[in-house]
């Protein structure tokens, strides 16, 4: 945007939400990783989207027990995100089930002899000229 057109912009009073500024914020702002933390309207820490992240933890072991052992040893500022809950039981955290289909599926089958591969080549299939 021009500055004559962004001045015509304020001097005719357009504001803009939060919603809509902050898309601005982060297509023209820069990364300061020794920026003071930024606060919402309400006073909260915002997050930074780049640095979310989310944690599997066991069903038998309390939330907090396993974010003060294994995260915040790594990351002192973290926190948890206490509007995330199950719609099932209304707890903290999305509950889910994790299958290791390698664990439960999986069958070794050793290489064929020779070193050769396995597939149309072995078969006898795909593309071949005889002379």
């Amino acid at each position: 945007m021009h500055e004559k057109q962004h001045g015509t912009a304020l001097t005719r009073g357009i504001k803009l939400t939060t919603a809509q500024l902050k898309p601005i914020w982060m297509a023209c702002g820069e990364r300061d990783e020794q920026a003071v933390i930024c606060h919402d309207a309400k006073g909260n820490p915002e997050p930074d989207p780049d640095l979310r992240d989310h944690e599997n933890v066991p069903l038998s072991e309390e939330i907090q027990d396993y974010f003060e052992r294994e995260v915040l040893s790594h990351v002192p500022d973290a926190w948890i995100d206490k509007t995330k809950k199950d719609k099932k039981d209304g707890q903290v955290g999305i509950v889910g089930y994790e299958i290791n289909f390698n664990r439960y599926f999986y069958q070794y089958q050793p290489p064929a002899p020779g070193g050769h591969r396995r597939g149309s080549e072995a078969s006898g299939g795909g593309n071949r000229r005889t002379a």
